[in-house]
């Protein structure tokens, strides 16, 4: 079974992996806080570097004068069985081991510059760094930029601030432990690191101090009293370290060969002999990887917690983002129909009032058609002197001899050619509503956004179809028109009072009477009231004929054309249809992965809890 810290440290890189795709759910924030890990404190030339290499047995961390460190550098040792292979990988690199570790350190150099810039400027984004070595223990580290005092030529003057910022950002948190990195040679009172440690962790809790370059203290002195706690007592253990000299990283000294001289330092100095199974850079690690151990043993409740939830946020996030499709042709045919059918069935929520914009059809016919009718130029279409023009030039050669029929029809078909423009024009209108709604139903449907060329393909068999409805819309109502045109309803001129002589016989009407101002003011008003009537009857049957035409045909055809097509269509053509957004198919992977680890984590840390 893997150890605790082993699973801390694989959570700990699904949430980094998380927050590089852009998860904003805050559970993953809230876990990161929960595990616990080692912050390592220290000023600068502290010996801070060459503690870590000595723990991790390494030689991997840039060196220099100055600021070297200047960007969290989150170390997560995985110890892997004897025998295998050592090597080392970035989190801004995933799937690309290093086995020479001196690419280690010009990555951990490269990958500073690229978001520090080739200056001494300082970053609080950080490094992930992952080893795997038969020779480490379960532990998390975190080297922190070096405490510093002066700002150096390219440094602003808050450098000194921002760097005590960025490491009290860490340490603060109530589950950080701490590893205060303090130089024997100079005075503990003056500890950079033991004087921040004890403003976040005044009881010493979690501090654990460390003194380095014991073998450089002056002759005749020594640091028992700190180190055996009367100088400055912790609640955690003191630990001395013997650091390489300069002389032996030089030489490239063997990190193995270090450890076995101090031993051999400790073990042989009368100084410190008695304290030598507790000193060194091999006990620290043991000492830090089994505190950190019983730490989180400690917090599992409250992890659990955290995982559990982060667990439903991530089945939310994948649910989102949307499940993988098979490769299967069938199971690709049946995802598209299955994307066609909600987007149809969003855009028959906006048809029938379950999402706004359906209204806008009713709109059409309520508003715009009768103020477009009421807009006809009839008034200047039936002045008398037009009217009596109509009426001549129908009679021709003959007059007529009772009623000029041939002048009623004419002026009557004239007349209702002005209806063809505000029946095109509804046809037009909710036309465009109902490209707007297919529009706004194609952007609404979450599962489509997955797939961009379905999404194309979808709008265009849709826009398709509605020119199709359109065209047959349009024919229907200029036939309503014409229909008007070319049967004129009897019954309304039967009903028509006659026109009577002067002395009361109608008979009788002089000739002269038919061509007086009069007679055709009476045409005219009679023509009017007839187109008044034809009004009302388009005013009804023209929504009829462009909602049956139109909305109708998009309510239960829209993609019917579009269904038989896609049912010919080779599984090479589905694939096409579904293809994602690169980014999009990362995040989901990124994120399966994720959901996968937290579950077998949580499972991993049940069983841990069992055998407790």
């Amino acid at each position: 079974m893997e150890s605790l810290i082993g699973l801390v440290n694989r959570i700990q890189m699904a949430c980094t992996s998380l927050g590089d795709y852009g998860a904003t759910n805050n559970s993953f924030s809230s876990l990161w806080d929960q595990l616990p890990s080692v912050a390592v404190v220290g000023g600068q030339s502290s010996g801070k570097s060459s503690v870590l290499e000595s723990i991790v047995g390494r030689d991997f961390l840039p060196r220099g004068s100055g600021i070297v460190t200047r960007r969290p550098l989150v170390l997560q040792l995985h110890k892997t069985d004897e025998g295998q292979k050592e090597y080392a990988e970035f989190g801004h690199l995933p799937r690309t081991p290093f086995t020479d570790f001196s690419l280690v350190r010009k990555e951990i150099q490269d990958e500073t510059d690229r978001i520090t810039g080739k200056t001494r400027q300082i970053s609080p984004v950080p490094i992930h760094l992952s080893i795997y070595s038969p020779n480490v223990v379960n532990l998390t580290l975190i080297d922190l930029p070096g405490l510093t005092k002066v700002a150096v030529e390219e440094q602003p003057e808050s450098v000194v601030r921002d760097i005590e910022d960025m490491v009290r950002s860490y340490i603060e948190k109530p589950d950080c432990i701490i590893l205060a990195i303090s130089p024997a040679n100079q005075d503990i009172a003056t500890s950079d690191a033991i004087k921040l440690s004890r403003e976040v962790d005044s009881t010493g809790e979690r501090t654990f101090g460390v003194l380095t370059k014991l073998d450089l203290m002056d002759k005749g002195t020594n640091a028992l009293d700190v180190l055996e706690g009367r100088a400055y007592r912790l609640q955690q253990p003191w630990v001395g370290i013997v650091n390489r000299s300069q002389a032996d990283i030089n030489k490239n000294v063997d990190m193995i060969y270090a450890r076995r001289k101090e031993r051999e330092y400790f073990a042989s100095s009368p100084d410190y002999g008695h304290l030598a199974s507790k000193m060194g850079s091999e006990y620290l690690a043991k000492l830090l990887s089994k505190h950190l151990e019983s730490v989180i043993r400690a917090k599992i409740p409250g992890i659990m917690s955290v995982i559990n939830k982060s667990i439903d946020e991530l089945e939310s996030e994948m649910d989102h983002l949307g499940r993988p499709i098979s490769d299967d042709a069938g199971a690709q045919l049946y995802t598209i129909l299955e994307l066609c059918r909600a987007f149809d069935k969003i855009f028959k929520e906006h048809l029938d009032g379950g999402r706004p914009g359906g209204d806008r059809i009713y709109g059409v016919f309520d508003n715009q058609l009768p103020a477009a009718l009421r807009k006809l130029p009839f008034d200047r279409y039936l002045p008398i002197q037009n009217v009596r023009k109509i009426v001549s030039e129908a009679d021709g050669y003959q007059p007529h001899l009772i009623a000029p029929e041939q002048g009623y029809r004419r002026l009557i078909e004239g007349a209702l050619n002005y209806f063809r423009g505000p029946a095109e024009a509804s046809v037009d209108a909710v036309h465009f509503v109902l490209k707007e709604l297919v529009r706004k139903s194609v952007g609404e449907c979450q599962e489509l956004k997955r797939f961009p060329s379905l999404q194309s393909a979808i709008a265009a068999a849709s826009y398709e179809a509605l020119e199709k409805y359109r065209e047959e819309g349009r024919k229907t109502v200029l036939r309503l028109v014409d229909m008007e045109a070319n049967y004129l309803t009897v019954e309304f001129f039967r009903k028509l009072p006659q026109e009577v002589e002067k002395g009361g016989n109608p008979a009788a009407t002089p000739a002269v009477d038919r061509y007086a101002e009069g007679h055709f003011r009476r045409i005219g008003l009679n023509v009017s009231s007839y187109i008044n009537m034809v009004t009302d009857t388009l005013r009804n049957s023209i929504p009829k004929a462009v909602v049956y035409c139109q909305v109708k045909e998009a309510k239960q055809s829209l993609l019917n054309y579009f269904y038989t097509q896609i049912g010919k269509k080779e599984g090479k053509d589905l694939a096409e249809l579904l293809d994602e957004d690169p980014a999009l198919m990362g995040k989901r992977e990124q994120c399966a992965k994720s959901l996968q680890l937290y579950k077998k984590a949580r499972d991993e840390i049940e069983s841990v809890s069992l055998v407790r």
